[in-house]
């Protein structure tokens, strides 16, 4: 009996490449699978928006996955049990508290494992310690065995005319990732690319923070901070 195939997408160039690949050098594939936290940005949207024709095109099905309630629901007001005592949202996701991801992996894990299936995962060739990580058997990491980079991955992408475009701003030209706008994994360098470059989105980090007590890349680093510090840094 054959395995179901599905290919986990993020619609990133790393598992944008990996599908369009997959594709390409006919590898059993029969869904591709998005977990959609809410809080991607328009040009990801995009992105898929503009894959979607390739997958019908091959027969491949598409689901997204959501969470179970919105996101500010989780950030803000869901009830949290810790070693204190209760308190009400957890508050930025990333870093030692990736509540996002972690919401995420075990949505994805349970729906293959319901369908025992062998899936597909977009890490690139060049990214060692992704790769060596503990993951579960039926996870396939094929940019790894076709030996693609992520250098390649996004050149490969621009050739196919994904380009991630917020307004005349490619993301990967000023983010090294360009998963949810709020994570807080963003390094000072994209963030201030972020207050240059995409003031709508910066504008809602500050909705964000004015909600939270905790500064968003920790103490003396709050969203209002770090826009003191980046003022007069844009080229």
């Amino acid at each position: 009996m054959n395995r179901y195939h599905i290919a986990s997408v993020s619609w990133g160039k790393d598992s944008t490449y990996m599908l369009t690949e997959l594709i390409r050098r006919g590898y059993p594939l029969d869904e591709a699978l998005y977990f959609d936290t809410g809080m991607e940005f328009e040009a990801v949207y995009r992105v898929r928006n503009q894959a979607l024709p390739l997958l019908r095109e091959h027969g491949i099905r598409y689901t997204e996955l959501k969470l179970e309630y919105p996101f500010e629901y989780y950030m803000f007001d869901r009830e949290v049990h810790g070693r204190k005592g209760i308190h009400y949202g957890q508050s930025w996701c990333g870093g030692r508290v990736r509540w996002g991801t972690y919401q995420k992996v075990r949505a994805m894990d349970r729906y293959a494992e319901a369908r025992n299936a062998l899936v597909y995962l977009g890490i690139a060739a060049d990214e060692e310690k992704r790769l060596v990580m503990q993951r579960k058997p039926y996870k396939l990491t094929p940019m790894a065995d076709w030996g693609a980079t992520e250098a390649m991955a996004l050149q490969s992408c621009y050739e196919q005319g994904y380009f991630w475009l917020e307004g005349n701003i490619r993301l990967y030209d000023i983010l090294k990732r360009v998963s949810c706008w709020c994570c807080t994994n963003k390094n000072l360098t994209e963030l201030r690319n972020m207050y240059c470059y995409l003031p709508a989105y910066w504008q809602r980090l500050r909705v964000l923070q004015e909600r939270t007590s905790r500064p968003m890349k920790g103490v003396g680093n709050s969203v209002f901070e770090l826009e003191d510090r980046f003022l007069g840094r844009c080229a």
